[in-house]
């Protein structure tokens, strides 16, 4: 049965043109705001950077080392201060000016590759080193991610543009994860890993510039009477009272916990079970993130956040299927398609969530939010890399794979049994912000917020 597409009322001091969901130029319609604009520009050269940083930092481990599990002792200690500072982080976020914090946070990762690139270029780095300033820009990450997500609705001003943002920035780290790797991987076999971190260095410059460019119309901050404890508890509580929050978050968490670590089990599928070498890893990578980019830039296309509902858990229930049906499959060619799902599901479930979040989410509340949507998608893939390892060593990666995927599955099952009650709460929300119209809204008997009736 065909969705309901509810009205959508337009913000006044921004009006809507009636032929702007026309077209592809649609997709970028969240660009015409400068301050965004430049973000934008100056992101997109930082991320390819950063990218470029994680291939070297994890080759230059190994080349050390001969370690895995020193691989993945960097790998976790770059995640595992999400976890632990996040939600304090997402407290100072919303006492803090966050265009103040990203700028510091930018700072800060900008001298943490330069320490990094003066060390390999000298000669003199060592695994503890590369150890000590992975958990430093860890640290960084815990306040950047809160922040960045919490400044997205400052620099976009309307919120019907919104959404538009958010599939954007999704569009561009996972354009900047297909351009940053292969550029790593020339420049270490031409030069060494030294200058990846440099160059890194280097692209911090354009997004603090463009941080520094923008114009923003600052409200005051509130004085805070209670103390960040109290602000702590105040956040926890209002997510696990809110329904629709805390069931993002959970299947989100769930998702990362047992789902997203087959990244760490990706070498073992390449070499063992399809009999390749490091191109077919970095094929079946490539793939994922290929459908991931795919799935950001269809989400730029939608109008409204309205329908984004029944998107997560049914990209949800995609990205575990794909996962399960990978597991089971022994050609290299059906194996690559199934990545670009994989990417695709997980790709529109997060965007989705996060665009819902930031809808719905109290102002003042916005950064404790954000902190705990990082700690569920941040937060609990070390923990899953970890797991999905041990039982990988015990019961095999095929069937490792699948139990995660299907515990996905199952994870999708239950977030769309809670769909009408989460309408229920939604669609309030919805009609205060002026997103859908009343009269849309008495009529709407099958809505993205509700099981539709069967035919």
């Amino acid at each position: 049965m065909p969705e309901f597409q509810a009205q959508v009322t337009p913000n006044r001091r921004n009006p809507m043109p009636p032929q702007r969901a026309n077209g592809w130029g649609f997709a970028w319609r969240a660009l015409r705001r400068r301050n965004y604009r430049l973000f934008f520009s100056g992101q997109s050269v930082s991320l390819v950077g950063t990218w470029m940083t994680r291939v070297a930092t994890s080759w230059l481990v190994y080349r050390l080392t001969k370690s895995p599990f020193l691989l993945g002792l960097v790998g976790f200690s770059g995640q595992i201060p999400i976890l632990i500072l996040g939600p304090i982080a997402g407290v100072w976020v919303d006492r803090w000016n966050r265009h103040r914090v990203l700028v510091v946070t930018q700072v800060l990762s900008m001298l943490q590759s330069f320490a990094l690139a003066v060390l390999a270029l000298s000669g003199r780095i060592t695994f503890w080193e590369i150890f000590g300033l992975s958990l430093f820009q860890g640290a960084v990450n815990a306040f950047d991610m809160p922040g960045r997500q919490a400044f997205v609705i400052e620099m976009v001003e309307a919120r019907e543009d919104l959404a538009n943002a958010i599939a954007l920035n999704s569009s561009m780290v996972n354009a900047s994860r297909l351009v940053g790797p292969s550029l790593a991987g020339i420049i270490i076999a031409a030069a060494g890993e030294g200058y990846c971190f440099l160059i890194d260095g280097i692209s911090y410059i354009a997004v603090i510039v463009s941080l520094l460019l923008m114009h923003l119309n600052r409200a005051p901050l509130k004085a805070r009477a209670e103390g960040v404890l109290t602000e702590l508890k105040q956040g926890w509580q209002y997510v696990a009272h809110s329904i629709p929050i805390r069931s993002i978050l959970l299947l989100l968490a769930l998702v990362g916990l047992v789902g997203m670590p087959y990244t760490v089990l990706m070498p073992i599928f390449a070499g063992t079970i399809l009999h390749g070498g490091p191109h077919t890893l970095g094929f079946l990578m490539g793939a994922a993130g290929l459908g991931a980019l795919s799935g950001a830039l269809v989400l730029a296309r939608r109008e409204s956040v309205v329908g984004l509902g029944r998107i997560i858990p049914l990209m949800a229930g995609l990205f575990g299927l794909a996962l399960v049906c990978f597991s089971l499959s022994r050609w290299f060619w059906l194996s690559l398609l199934l990545m670009i799902l994989t990417g695709y599901g997980f790709m529109q479930q997060m965007a989705s969530s996060n665009t819902i979040l930031q809808t719905i989410v109290e102002e003042d509340k916005r950064g404790r939010v954000m902190s705990f949507y990082s700690v569920a998608f941040q937060g609990a893939a070390p923990f899953g890399s970890l797991m999905a390892g041990a039982v990988a060593s015990r019961i095999g990666a095929p069937r490792t794979l699948a139990i995660g995927g299907s515990l996905c599955v199952f994870g999708a099952v239950w977030f769309s049994r809670q769909l009408p009650r989460l309408r229920a709460v939604i669609r309030p929300i919805y009609l205060r912000l002026g997103i859908i119209s009343e009269v849309a809204a008495g009529v709407q008997t099958a809505s993205a917020w509700q099981t539709p009736p069967e035919d």
